[in-house]
């Protein structure tokens, strides 16, 4: 794996690669959109609505908390799930801003 030197580049613009990469898998996208189908929280029926095995669905739950656009509560013995309301209203300004972007010049090229 290649070093990315994400140093250099600016806090905005490392957000937003995030944010691309973690919805850059159509699993991730499922489970997003399940979510905000059933408006509540998950906890174990992921597995059954989206069919991939559980460690699977697991993995990708990891990538979207650990990005911040997903929360977990703990209930018992599992963890249920829902959108960050809060984040996904970031993620979502930041991923505005960056497609609204107009062209200067349109013969540029």
């Amino acid at each position: 794996m290649g070093i990315t030197k994400s140093e250099i580049f600016s806090p905005q613009q490392n957000e937003l690669a995030n944010f691309a990469r973690v919805l850059g898998h159509p699993a991730r996208i499922a489970i997003l959109e399940h979510l905000f189908k059933i408006n509540t929280c998950v906890c174990g029926d992921l597995v059954k609505e989206i069919g991939l095995a559980q460690p699977t669905i697991s993995q990708h739950l990891k990538e979207l908390k650990t990005i911040g656009l997903i929360k977990g509560e703990i209930a018992g013995t599992r963890v249920c799930y829902c959108i960050d309301e809060e984040n996904w209203k970031e993620m979502r300004a930041i991923l505005s801003t960056f497609l609204h972007q107009s062209l200067s010049e349109p013969d540029c090229c």
